[in-house]
Order: structure tokens, then C-alpha cells, then sequence
């Protein structure tokens, strides 16, 4: 699965590094997300997603601007090129996969089925004591 999802990122990593593109998605995937978030879920200090944030909006990805609430806050969002360039990833993303799933066996994919079920109860009940815990 790996080499499928990496074989859809090739696709537009001549255009962006890695970084760039997690940072890419990272904005995308929050309604709102501010520099300290973005730092946070990176595992950076905010100075470097701050330049990290500087090669995106160079190359015409996101966009900064001031927060609604708090006018010294930066909300990040992608623009229309980025919006693009995530449509694409996943598109490509989704023609690797449905390659794959399609080279398996009916069986095979029922198996794989109820594996990944198997899984997300699992991630859910963990989840969930987590949350008894705290």
C-alpha cells in the first residue's frame, strides 16, 4: 500500500518536497488552521513552518491572512493551484489504489475488508480508553 500511495505522490513531488506537501495537506485537511497549529502537527518550531508557510505562498499554494477573530493571528488556507495540486494527489492516490484492489482476488479483497474493520475497532476502542483515562 505504501509503494502505491508513494508512487501517487511522485506525481507532484517535482513540484513540491515532501515537507511541503504534508504542510499542504495539513492546511487542507483543517477548516481554519494558524501557523501554531500547523507547527504543532509537524513537529516544527513555528519559526519553521513560518518558512515553510514563506515557500508556499512563493510557489502559490496558500495563502496567509489576517484571522477573523483575532487580527494577530494567521489563518492559512490553499489557494485554487493548491486546491489543484491536493485534487490531484488524490486523485492519483485513489487510480493506484483502485489498481491494486483490482489485481486481488475477491477473496483477497474481503480478507483485506475485514482486516481494515478488524483495525478500526480496535483504533476506536483504544481510542476511546484514552479518553476514560483522562
Amino acid at each position: 500500500m505504501l509503494l502505491a500511495l508513494g508512487r501517487a505522490e511522485e506525481a507532484v513531488l517535482p513540484r513540491v518536497s515532501v515537507s511541503q506537501l504534508r504542510a499542504l495537506l495539513i492546511i487542507d485537511s483543517h477548516e481554519k488552521t494558524n501557523l501554531s497549529q500547523l507547527a504543532d502537527e509537524l513537529g516544527a518550531i513555528p519559526s519553521s513552518a513560518s518558512r515553510l508557510c514563506d515557500r508556499l505562498v512563493a510557489a502559490g499554494l496558500i495563502r496567509r491572512r489576517a484571522g477573523a477573530t483575532d487580527r494577530r493571528e494567521v489563518e492559512l488556507s490553499p489557494t485554487a493551484e493548491g486546491q489543484r495540486l491536493i485534487d490531484e494527489l488524490r486523485e492519483c492516490r485513489r487510480t493506484e489504489l483502485g489498481r491494486v484492489l483490482g489485481s486481488m482476488s475477491a477473496e483477497g479483497r474481503r480478507a483485506l475488508l475485514a482486516g481494515l474493520q478488524e483495525f478500526q475497532r480496535e483504533a476506536d476502542r483504544a481510542g476511546d480508553a484514552e479518553h476514560e483515562v483522562a
